[in-house]
């Protein structure tokens, strides 16, 4: 009896745990009065005097961020660990609100448009991307989950991001349980489940695709296709491209370089070059292995 009772004492305390999961609210939401979300976007975003601090975090994430993203450019961010690219990514899709300063979108603040407007016209891919213990079709419709049972639509989203071979490599294809902890479930290797979830941007059709560092697990082929792709895909629409792949961020119209969450210089790969700064001289160490 005393063992029954100290198991149940432990079990309570998981289920506290879960009903103040349950008592939590969400700290960004919409305004009364929102405005909806501009379809096409016409004039872009533009960061003034942007500056954000985790909870509880003493030193700033970002600060002094003064930039525009305008309608249909693919903007490259490029800068060390911790110089604040996927900070800046979080702050565009309001995952986060700004400390001081602020986004504006189309010449509005961008907390001042619905959230759901703003989560449904983003598609982000983080480098930290979720393995769904679920269907490969499932894992795909995450990305848009109103449109789980709309086959084609998966499958082009599949066919956009190259994970179409990796479903048809599958003994049950698109209906193939994926993972580990099913009996009978596949697991895929990193470069894999990477595409699936390239696939996910592709999937939601959104206005502004972002894709943070989304080739880090792939081959030099898989990740030049990727990117081929992902240029003609997005044709017309706004995109964001962070890697430390100076290959990659070439195909950006334009590039910013970020160091202490400021922007330190901004321009094609060819002023950049020119201007023998910090991004001439990552660029020259990453060549140097290749010769």
């Amino acid at each position: 009896m005393l063992t029954g009772f100290s198991q149940v004492a432990g079990q309570a305390l998981y289920l506290d745990d879960l009903f103040s999961f349950f008592e939590l609210k969400p700290h960004i939401v919409s305004p009364p009065d929102a405005r909806p979300f501009p379809s096409p976007i016409r004039q872009g975003f533009v960061f003034e005097d942007v500056g954000f601090r985790y909870p509880n975090g003493e030193r700033w994430a970002v600060r002094h961020l003064d930039f525009t993203l305008k309608a249909g450019e693919v903007l490259a961010l490029v800068g060390e660990n911790g110089a604040g690219k996927t900070t800046l990514v979080k702050l565009l899709a309001r995952l986060y609100d700004p400390t001081e300063g602020r986004i504006l979108l189309d010449g509005h603040d961008l907390r001042a448009y619905d959230l759901d407007g703003i989560r449904a016209n983003l598609g982000v891919i983080f480098q930290d991307f979720v393995r769904y213990d679920l269907t490969a079709a499932e894992n795909i419709a995450v990305g848009r989950m109103a449109l789980a049972d709309d086959r084609p639509r998966i499958e082009a989203a599949a066919a956009r991001s190259l994970a179409d071979d990796v479903v048809r490599r599958l003994p049950a294809g698109y209906d193939q349980v994926l993972g580990r902890r099913f009996r009978g479930a596949v697991d895929l290797s990193g470069g894999e489940w990477q595409k699936l979830a390239i696939a996910r941007a592709y999937m939601r059709d959104a206005q502004v695709v972002i894709l943070d560092e989304p080739t880090a697990a792939l081959d030099a082929r898989a990740e030049f296709e990727v990117f081929q792709r992902f240029k003609k895909l997005i044709l017309g629409k706004t995109g964001i491209i962070i890697s430390h792949r100076f290959s990659s961020v070439r195909m950006a119209d334009r590039i910013l370089v970020l160091v202490d969450g400021t922007v330190e210089a901004s321009g094609t790969h060819e002023e950049l070059l020119a201007q023998h700064g910090r991004y001439a001289e990552l660029f020259e160490l990453q060549a140097a292995g290749y010769r």
